[in-house]
């Protein structure tokens, strides 16, 4: 039966959830997360089944100055072709028939209600996660996320937009530029799925304890369909390799040698194609007329280092790095007109990428 109180949701964990035995208590969410990355995306439905094709053209064709009496010499353009995959995230919620008997009023809704509340702020901190640290290298049921796609310096491709802080431990951490669209990046999930969270109710079901002996539970589901797919990775950039100890010692000389966080964080910018775009704020427009929305991603230590560089000190730091911007209600401190999105998700732990 130890297993039981594990897995289910047992009459200690009910009592715990409430005042007098009656009436559900306000649980404080100690473990509640900032997912901020989840705010942003968008999400498409794949154009492949469970598998997303996109089609990138990595060689223009050429051309040649004319002569008179002299042929056209006839070329073409090169195209990859290539495909992302999604995976799904589950939990399943169970609590007691007869809980309802051994408690008053409509407390057992309140319960699963709230049990509800914790399964979807887990699967939301592990869906962030997923965002930056999955790989189907190692975990294929899972999908691919960013740092296994912007994880290898190169001068080409997506080692290019790669911007080095210098850190050589192992207690580095990333910031992110992620530009989000239907023809740069995007969520994805299965044509015929449902986008983001499902939760479904099963009722009444019944259950077997260790003895093999039934009994009865109010069970419920939830299930996440979910995929990263990037068309364009050129809209996209990350500076990794920031030591966080020297970041929090001196976020002007992350290096000890007087690069500032700021100075990353342009070379960042101007890896980014989106900063041609026509931009204004984080919005732009792509030739279809559709929306790309940009934003940064770092983690609260990183956006503490910015709000202390980018705070006036003296006469000759007159100007302001970081404004407040209204987003949807919400104000965050920007960069260039790009919103900030502080995520727990985003480690302090991280191996050095070469």
């Amino acid at each position: 039966m130890a297993t039981v109180g594990n897995t289910y949701l047992n009459l200690v964990d009910t009592m715990k959830s409430t005042q007098d035995g009656k009436t559900h208590a306000a649980i404080i969410e100690l473990l509640m997360q900032n997912t901020g990355i989840l705010d942003d995306a968008v999400a498409v439905a794949c154009n492949n089944g469970n598998k997303h094709k996109h089609t990138i053209r990595t060689k223009l064709p050429s051309n040649a100055w004319g002569a008179l009496y002299q042929g056209i010499p006839q070329s073409k353009s090169a195209k990859q072709q290539v495909e992302d995959t999604t995976g799904f995230l589950e939990a399943a919620s169970a609590v007691d028939t007869r809980m309802g008997e051994v408690t008053s009023g409509g407390l057992l809704n309140s319960v699963r209600l709230s049990e509800a509340a914790a399964h979807a702020e887990s699967m939301a901190q592990e869906a962030a996660t997923g965002l930056f640290y999955h790989d189907t290298a190692t975990t294929p049921e899972k999908f691919k996320g960013l740092d296994a796609r912007y994880g290898q310096l190169a001068t080409f491709g997506e080692g290019n937009q790669i911007v080095d802080a210098g850190g050589i431990g192992s207690d580095n951490t990333s910031i992110y530029f992620v530009t989000w669209g239907e023809d740069t990046t995007h969520l994805i999930y299965p044509a015929g799925a449902t986008a983001g969270l499902k939760r479904e109710d099963h009722g009444k079901q019944r259950a077997l304890d260790a003895n093999g002996n039934p009994y009865y539970i109010f069970e419920e589901t939830f299930r996440w369909h979910l995929g990263l797919a990037i068309a364009d990775y050129r809209y996209n950039s990350r500076i990794a390799n920031i030591d966080v100890s020297n970041l929090i010692a001196d976020p002007t000389s992350i290096d000890g040698a007087g690069t500032s966080i700021y100075d990353v964080m342009r070379k960042a910018f101007y890896k980014l194609q989106s900063r041609r775009a026509n931009r204004a704020g984080n919005n732009m427009k792509n030739q279809a007329g559709k929306i790309r929305q940009l934003a940064i991603y770092c983690n609260s230590d990183v956006l503490e280092a910015l709000d202390a560089v980018g705070t006036n000190s003296g006469a000759n730091d007159n100007f302001v790095r970081l404004r407040p911007m209204e987003i949807q209600g919400e104000e965050v401190l920007t960069y260039r007109g790009i919103p900030i999105r502080e995520t727990d998700a985003l480690l302090n732990t991280e191996a050095r990428v070469v």
